[in-house]
């Protein structure tokens, strides 16, 4: 969900990411001119760690829910567990849970279900990178680690892999630990990015001030020397149009795209940032 406010005298800003109630971990919280790059932020990595409780499926995939199935989980091994695991790793179709934030009818789907509607959700296309157990209490729980592009519902991972292992499971914990080159910082901590700390994922380009000029009156600019990105996007995050930022007096004013060999303006950050 994207949440944005705008006020008389005050700065615009948005967050780059729901948690869920019951979760913790990294929040990213865009102010002023970023709130411009919300959309440039769904294509990174993002990495999670959760708990798995085996026996028991809610109607929400976490300990919050109310119980809809509780089934054996005595048959569980590490080998099992493994092998269900990997069946998710790649591109899928995922149905999120009813208690999502995704619209259906043009309203919030959690809203429709907390009133006791009926939601039927659509399936969407998701990418789960990396996944990985990194230790087991069988039968009752698990610990797991994975990494995930954007839009992904590990709750609905975990209500899926309790389905194909028969016994049922939800999550009872949830920690996002990173997104992109961003780690949180522990509770209570903030860190504040700039310049080419921000998506570092992407090449940079010094601009004069005619070029800014050139930029602002709607009009491309030769490619000209291109710093590399600081930061490695995975390969299988790397896709679409190359992003340049542009730099100007040491900030980040541009987000630039390559048009037939040339740049042109993706989103202007007045001010910079």
């Amino acid at each position: 969900m994207r949440a944005a406010i705008e006020e008389a005298g005050r700065l615009k800003v948005c967050h780059g990411g729901t948690l869920d109630t019951f979760a913790h971990g990294l929040m990213l919280m865009l102010v002023g001119p970023a709130t411009r790059l919300f959309d440039y932020l769904h294509g990174v990595p993002k990495v999670y760690e959760g708990t798995v409780r085996w026996g028991v499926e809610t109607d929400n995939g976490d300990l919050l829910g109310r119980t809809v199935f509780e089934g054996d989980a005595s048959g569980l091994t590490p080998e099992k567990l493994d092998e269900a695991l990997n069946t998710f790793v790649g591109w899928r179709e995922q149905t999120p849970p009813a208690t999502s934030a995704k619209r259906v009818g043009g309203e919030r789907a959690y809203l429709k279900a907390h009133r006791g509607e009926a939601v039927e959700m659509p399936a969407s296309r998701v990418y789960l990178h990396e996944a990985v157990w990194l230790g087991h209490d069988l039968p009752r729980e698990s610990r797991l680690r994975i990494v995930v592009r954007g839009g992904y519902y590990v709750r609905a991972l975990v209500r899926d892999l309790g389905r194909m292992v028969g016994c049922g499971a939800h999550l009872t914990g949830l920690h996002r630990t990173a997104i992109g080159p961003w780690v949180d910082p522990g509770e209570g901590r903030t860190v504040e990015v700039h310049g080419r700390e921000v998506m570092p994922w992407t090449a940079s380009r010094m601009l004069s001030d005619a070029e800014v000029g050139e930029l602002r009156a709607e009009r491309t600019i030769a490619m000209g020397e291109l710093a590399r990105a600081e930061w490695a996007l995975p390969a299988a995050f790397v896709e679409g149009a190359r992003l340049v930022r542009g730099f100007h007096l040491g900030r980040m004013v541009y987000l630039l795209s390559e048009v037939e060999g040339r740049l042109g303006v993706l989103r202007e950050l007045r001010g910079g940032v």
